[in-house]
């Protein structure tokens, strides 16, 4: 309909005006005579009808700029049964490849497939996507990784670290194996090493062969202070999920992100979209405005501690706090510990147990104002978060004031502090996000396998590990979990690209810039409780 109507607007802005303008200047010398009129007008009439017919044809087979030669302008209504094709070549979708959970099989045979794709390579596409840069605190790895950087890891060093570890794993040509040497906490090495065979799933192939031993207690236990000055060892390579300064164990992404049965709090893909979606039941100016938490205070005496905060008839520190517990909340089937229905509140708090939370990513994917008492520890992410920016300093050793006047700025400075909430939850909802997670995972072990001085092999111990073995033996949530974060197949996408190693003088402005940040809330606080007690 476009081209018809282009058409028409064309003939009669030229295709009329021009037979007018010729009748008006030829026909008017010959008005005189009457029979000479006749016969001019005669003539005029069929040069006029000639000349539409073959402009008419002109305009039928005018090609438009860039169109196929072939393919003249449509001047008639297109049939449904025949529309025009696009000039532009259709790209052709990437196949999907689905590998999917065989129960049946394994419960006869009770051995892993032999079947598991053990590389695998994606369509080439003539014309691929870059891959992203990974997110800035991936550099941490480098990190993490610098002790051994010049040594490089023996196999000695690696049994060193058996001494507290749960279990050995080594990866061969694709495939798991682990040898346990103690349980877990509930479930907390079983949805590790999950997590490790979806990723092995996701990229299969990719993996380096690699020999490593894993910790699931909280606290780190490889002190710097036992390896550091000339005559000291070399530090056994440990993983676990959280450390501190003063210790140097491989972070590495918690169990939780599998999901953590023994309290019902689902795989974190499901979750961060609930979390989403949670935070759009109420705007940030319409929740109530108070410093939240909700959690076990048994675990710490920091946490008891924060119990001093709560409101009361003598005091309001602008504190909404509550003791959880998990023992009637598995009874009641856990409907007051739905995470996504509690950002409700302007500021949350996030405080440590007897380590490190893994109620921290919840808590910042909340849109509120994250108020972090001052952390001994973290995991693999919170060190690429930023005071001011990310979140709202906390003291430890005066948290009730620091809390007061967190809530009091807030309520203030309302946009202010929207934008702390926000750049909280968009940086959870983005960079740790489980493709981030499988990445930070990905890029972590082929990093330590390239340290490895040792060629690894399979322990007399070790048994092989893989989905079936897991899944099809699990029960209840912990089988629920398993089959919602299953992967389903290889990633059709190539891990991020690692972004480089700090320098020194960018390590050391990095650092300086977070403890400008602490001071500069420090200061506020003072000021603010200064003129405060003046009044």
């Amino acid at each position: 309909m476009r081209q018809s109507n282009s058409t028409q607007r064309f003939q009669t802005h030229h295709g009329s005006g021009m037979s007018g303008n010729f009748t008006d200047t030829i026909s008017r010398p010959f008005l005189k005579s009457p029979a000479r009129s006749c016969i001019v007008f005669s003539f005029i009439f069929v040069l006029l009808l000639v000349g539409a017919l073959a402009w008419t044809r002109f305009l039928e087979t005018t090609v438009i700029p860039g169109d196929s030669a072939e393919k003249p302008l449509q001047t008639a209504k297109t049939s449904n049964a025949n529309p025009p094709q696009s000039s532009q070549i259709q790209k052709k979708p990437s196949k999907q490849i689905e590998i999917p959970l065989n129960c049946s099989a394994y419960n006869l045979t009770r051995s892993c497939p032999s079947s598991y794709p053990t590389s695998f390579d994606s369509e080439v596409d003539p014309d691929p996507p870059y891959p992203s840069t990974c997110p800035e605190y991936f550099r941490w790895i480098h990190e993490d990784l610098r002790p051994w950087a010049h040594t490089g890891i023996t196999r000695g060093m690696v049994e060193r670290a058996k001494r507290t570890a749960n279990f050995r794993l080594v990866i061969l040509k694709g495939k798991a194996y682990v040898e346990t040497f103690e349980k877990g906490f509930q479930t907390r090495d079983v949805f590790t090493l999950w997590g490790i065979l979806q990723l092995l799933r996701r990229y299969p192939g990719k993996m380096p062969d690699l020999e490593m031993m894993f910790d699931c207690v909280d606290w780190p236990v490889v002190l710097k202070s036992q390896h550091s000055g000339p005559n000291a060892t070399t530090p056994p390579p440990l993983f676990r999920y959280c450390g501190n300064d003063a210790t140097l164990d491989i972070v590495f992404p918690d169990w939780s992100y599998w999901g953590w049965a023994e309290i019902n709090i689902k795989p974190w893909e499901h979750l961060l979209k609930d979390l989403k979606e949670g935070n759009k039941r109420k705007k940030w100016l319409d929740r109530e405005p108070y410093a939240y938490w909700k959690g076990n205070p048994t675990v710490a005496e920091t946490r008891q501690d924060l119990l001093k905060c709560n409101v009361s008839d003598k005091e309001d520190w602008n504190a909404r706090l509550f003791a959880q517990d998990w023992a009637k909340e598995s009874q009641e089937g856990y409907k007051q510990s739905d995470l996504a229905s509690q950002c409700i509140h302007r500021y949350k708090i996030y405080i440590e147990g007897s380590a490190w939370s893994v109620s921290e990513k919840y808590i910042l994917a909340c849109d509120s104002v994250s108020l972090i008492v001052k952390p001994h520890y973290y995991d693999f992410f919170m060190r690429g978060l930023n005071p001011v920016q990310h979140y709202w300093p906390i003291r430890e050793d005066d948290k009730c004031r620091s809390i007061k006047f967190a809530v009091d700025w807030g309520n203030i400075h309302k946009q202010k502090a929207q934008n702390i909430g926000k750049a909280a939850s968009e940086f959870i909802q983005e960079d740790i996000k489980m493709d981030n997670v499988y990445d930070y995972m990905f890029h972590l072990l082929i990093a330590y396998a390239k340290l490895l001085r040792f060629k690894p092999s399979r322990s007399r111990d070790a048994v092989e590990l893989c989905t079936e073995s897991m899944a099809c033996e699990a029960e209840a949530l912990a089988k629920k979990f398993m089959i919602d974060s299953l992967v389903k197949g290889p990633s059709s996408t190539i891990p991020c690209t690692m972004p480089p190693p700090y320098d020194p003088p960018s390590f050391h402005a990095t650092l300086r810039r977070k403890e400008n940040s602490l001071k500069q809330v420090e200061s506020w606080e003072k000021y603010y409780w200064e003129n405060r007690n003046k009044s």
